[in-house]
């Protein structure tokens, strides 16, 4: 007679005895398969994995008392449980309460349809899954592990929620913030090294004057408090002999991806109108800048996306659809497209017609001007990154601002102490500070 069978769901990023006794007491049952969720079914409701599907698989497979490994590729049991119609799913009790309790109604419902058990063990003490990440954060992580993080992501979520970070406090805050949102647990992905926002932060205009090495001081400053992968503005690239060593220099750092854009000249931000956008590279010029740029690389894993200045510029989506062509045909890694237009009429037509023909290569979108527009709807268009690009520069002007007349008004700080965060509390953002 067959053994029954048991199931067991688990993510397994980091293994604790929480874990293994629940799998010796699952094997006490049966044959213990467990469901190993994928980087896509924890990334739409968790922070990605550090480890890979792969690696953590590996791993799983040799733990004594597993039988089978399966891929869980939703964060709900209920596909891989009808699969497999299992005579007992095995779960830690802590499900009973918190985001996870309708998953557990429908689990309860679902396994009575075969008369399948459901065997609830007491949440091993002292092991806190959750606090044993917080702690793998304030060890960091390795440039490679970051790097790769990027296309993980990408791979993994329907959209990748990115904010700018011009120092390391914003990247502690991108590090750490979270909200729940019924059951899922809403976090950004990572973090926008804006050459605006960078420059902005020092009381200096936003020219490309600024050399790689000036930018990577303060960019350090990001790297070594946060984990996240990091997505870096690198305006125009410079001369194609500046941006392989650019290229090189991010790679070696451990940042995910460089963003340049096809403009040529003396840089002027476009926010102060159209005669402020330079022109724009021929299609030849920056196809070779990428394609200088990708063979500069030493890793796959690194990324070079190309922004389209078209729609800043006044021309057609036509145009920027056919320089978007010649830079993906060249090796870009993805494509950037940028407009000023408030509708993002423009925004859309050009992602769908480009989904037509490039149904995988990222589109990467800024929605400043168009910030009514929900993430679910620019999925729907088919974009696959959302930088916020200068919001955490456009939140501390103000607030110090405030803070500061108050004290000039009030000739002492008490009144301002309702604007300002209580510094033990900022403190306990640093890691290895409690």
């Amino acid at each position: 007679m067959a053994n029954k069978k048991v199931y067991l769901g688990m993510v397994a990023d980091i293994m604790h005895p929480g874990l293994t006794r629940i799998i010796n007491e699952g094997a006490r049952y049966g044959d213990v398969i467990i469901g190993l969720f994928t980087d896509k079914a924890v990334a739409e409701y968790k922070r990605l994995p550090y480890l890979t599907y792969e690696q953590r698989k590996e791993v799983v497979e040799n733990i004594k008392g597993v039988s089978e490994v399966v891929a869980q590729d939703e964060w709900s049991y209920i596909p891989n449980l009808r699969r497999l119609k299992p005579d007992y799913i095995i779960h830690g009790d802590d499900w009973k309460l918190g985001m996870d309790m309708e998953l557990r109604e429908e689990v309860i419902k679902t396994m009575a349809e075969w008369g399948g058990q459901v065997i609830e063990i007491p949440y091993t003490k002292g092991i806190n899954s959750s606090a044993l990440v917080e702690e793998q954060k304030t060890i960091g992580t390795t440039p490679e592990n970051r790097m790769k993080m990027l296309r993980r992501l990408i791979a993994s979520k329907p959209v990748v929620r990115i904010l700018e970070a011009h120092d390391g406090l914003c990247g502690l805050i991108i590090e750490n913030v979270q909200v729940e949102n019924g059951n899922k647990l809403e976090t950004f992905d990572g973090m926008w090294s804006s050459s605006l926002t960078d420059s902005t932060s020092k009381g200096k205009p936003d020219i490309e004057a600024v050399d790689l090495t000036t930018r990577l001081q303060d960019l350090n400053n990001i790297l070594e408090c946060t984990t996240k992968p990091i997505i870096f503005d690198g305006d125009t690239g410079g001369k194609i002999e500046h941006f392989v060593f650019t290229v090189r220099t991010l790679e070696r750092h451990g940042i995910s991806a460089v963003i340049i854009e096809d403009k040529v000249g003396l840089k002027k931000n476009s926010l102060f109108g159209t005669d402020a956008v330079q022109t724009q590279d021929t299609i030849e010029g920056f196809c070779a800048k990428i394609k200088a740029g990708k063979n500069a690389q030493i890793t796959k894993d690194f990324m070079v996306i190309a922004r389209i200045e078209s729609l800043i510029a006044g021309k057609s989506v036509e145009d920027a659809l056919e320089r978007a062509m010649a830079y993906v045909e060249v090796g870009a890694d993805g494509i950037m497209i940028h407009s000023k237009n408030k509708s993002g009429a423009d925004i859309k037509e050009f992602c769908l017609r480009f989904r037509k023909v490039h149904p995988i290569v990222p589109i990467v979108v800024v929605p400043t001007t168009y910030n009514h527009i929900y993430e679910k709807e620019l999925q729907e268009w088919g974009v696959n990154i959302v930088i916020y690009a200068n919001h955490m520069l456009r939140a501390a002007y103000p607030a110090m601002k405030k803070v500061a007349e108050s004290i000039l008004e009030n000739e002492r700080s008490l009144e301002a102490n309702p604007l300002c965060m209580p510094i033990k509390e900022i403190l306990e953002l640093i890691p290895g500070t409690k």
